[in-house]
């Protein structure tokens, strides 16, 4: 299970998916206050659940290394909704003032990038098996 590299890739992707529960993308003053507000998962209730939404589907596709096609189709469901997050984190940042994009914004960048590399690898790892298969 973990020695294959796709398994890595979504282990990384979920751990930078809870770390963005912690972390913020994007801190400034938003236009209703004068006080110094954050931007984190946390901040609002659908990012919230999209992110747990992520987090989790990373997890189960981890385990699912057994049933590579649902596993490939989680992942990419998992890539979408990472997308998607990033989109509405863009979108509340610009409800700011003024601020500045996080250097632990990188954490909410990474997760589509390692959900990529995962179906990348879900996918060299069916065609070998495939063309194992074909050799029998």
């Amino acid at each position: 299970m973990l020695q294959r590299i796709q398994s890595i890739w979504l282990l990384l992707a979920a751990a930078c998916s809870f770390l963005t529960l912690k972390f913020s993308f994007f801190s400034g003053q938003a236009a209703s206050g004068l006080s110094v507000e954050y931007l984190t998962a946390t901040t609002h209730i659908p990012l919230l659940i999209m992110t747990v939404v992520q987090f989790s589907a990373a997890l189960v596709a981890i385990f699912l290394y057994k049933n590579r096609k649902l596993q490939f189709r989680i992942t990419l469901v998992d890539l979408v909704i990472s997308i998607s997050l990033l989109v509405f984190f863009i979108r509340e940042a610009m409800k700011f003032t003024t601020g500045t994009y996080s250097l632990t914004s990188l954490l909410y960048l990474a997760v589509p990038v390692c959900l990529f590399l995962a179906a990348r690898g879900i996918r060299k790892d069916d065609k070998l098996v495939k063309s194992l298969d074909r050799l029998r």
